[in-house]
């Protein structure tokens, strides 16, 4: 059956109104205790508006004390929840969906501790881990989330601990392929408990690019066993993210074979990111295979409302030439766009 862009697709029991999805960016100008500032909340308001059918937040930590990056979005207290239910209220009012990408970038036991690596946590400390996570699934519920999106990629927190170039643990965590999977199905079996209306979805790597890491064979199994916990979407990426020299017809969707080959082996939607810069190459990656939704981050930096551009036909390539010096400004903005 083809798949157009443009038409009404189901996110498992959620209703998008395209195939487009807005991936988690990362903006890095939230409060220190990880509320949304009036910059956040107008970049959401210009995204929503902009026509993609379906948003996921930046990267929104789950603990108080994770200092792994500055600048996080964090659902890691109940006081926070008002502030995200306005997120959450400004998004619904363009008809989109929206997921709060769950993540953590390192397991710090105090806000003044170094960060424990996963060989030398203790299971009580994985435990806590694990109640992070659902705890501030229980609390996008509360703030009207649709869905809550895990971050097992790009070598954050849960990406190393299934890795086995960072995992060398012994006892049931460590090991096999599903003693390191275990972290990752408890914090999806504990969501869909304590947040039952939410869609749970991961973003996961389909390869580590280090040695002795996670490869495309091992990444499949992890999303079986994913699946089998309860996951009901998966967004492929990769630990080398954000390509330079991408261009429309040059080096496009360059995670596009493992998402071609998730989309034919798992029985639930599978997003694609990385590297879309034209109309011609999303649609033949929905007519050529099983992914179900394409994601952007960078064109959207540029150009928010390019998926309103494509669907009147006012464009077909995105004007976004990935040169990655959105890397080095105020909230991740387009130099171009700074530049006015």
């Amino acid at each position: 059956m083809s798949k157009r862009i443009f038409e009404t697709a189901q996110l498992g029991s959620l209703t998008a109104k395209n195939r487009l999805v807005r991936s988690a960016t990362w903006e890095g100008i939230a409060t220190p205790e990880g509320g949304i500032t009036p910059i956040g909340y107008d970049i959401y308001r210009e995204l929503a508006a902009g026509g993609v059918g379906t948003i996921i937040t930046g990267f929104t930590s789950v603990s108080d004390t994770d200092q792994y990056i500055d600048g996080m979005m964090r659902l890691s207290s109940d006081a926070l929840v008002p502030q995200y239910r306005r997120l959450t209220d400004i998004i619904h009012e363009q008809d989109v969906p929206v997921l709060a990408q769950l993540a953590l970038g390192g397991y710090y036991p105090t806000p003044t501790a170094e960060p424990v690596e996963p060989d030398d946590m203790t299971p009580a400390q994985i435990e806590h881990v694990i109640r992070q996570f659902v705890d501030a699934a229980r609390r996008a519920e509360q703030a009207g989330f649709d869905g809550v999106q895990v971050h097992v990629a790009h070598f954050f927190f849960l990406s190393r601990f299934v890795s086995p170039a960072a995992n060398h643990r012994t006892d049931e965590w460590g090991g096999s392929t599903a003693n390191r999977a275990r972290i990752v199905c408890r914090i999806i079996e504990g969501i869909r408990e304590a947040a039952p209306s939410l869609h749970v979805c991961a973003k996961v790597n389909c390869t580590d690019l280090v040695a002795g890491g996670i490869e495309e064979a091992e990444a499949l199994e992890l999303c079986r066993i994913y699946v089998q916990a309860g996951l009901e979407s998966v967004e492929v990426s990769g630990n080398g993210t954000s390509v330079a020299g991408v261009r429309p017809g040059v080096g496009e969707a360059y995670f596009g074979r493992f998402g071609a080959l998730a989309a034919h082996e798992l029985p639930i939607p599978v997003m694609l990111v990385g590297g879309m810069r034209s109309s011609g190459t999303i649609q033949s990656v929905l007519d050529h295979t099983g992914i179900e939704f394409v994601s952007l981050s960078r064109p959207l930096l540029r150009e928010p409302d390019w998926p309103n551009e494509l669907k009147e036909g006012t464009s077909s390539q995105s004007a976004c030439i990935s040169c990655n010096r959105c890397y080095n400004t105020p909230a991740h903005r387009c130099v171009f766009r700074l530049r006015g």
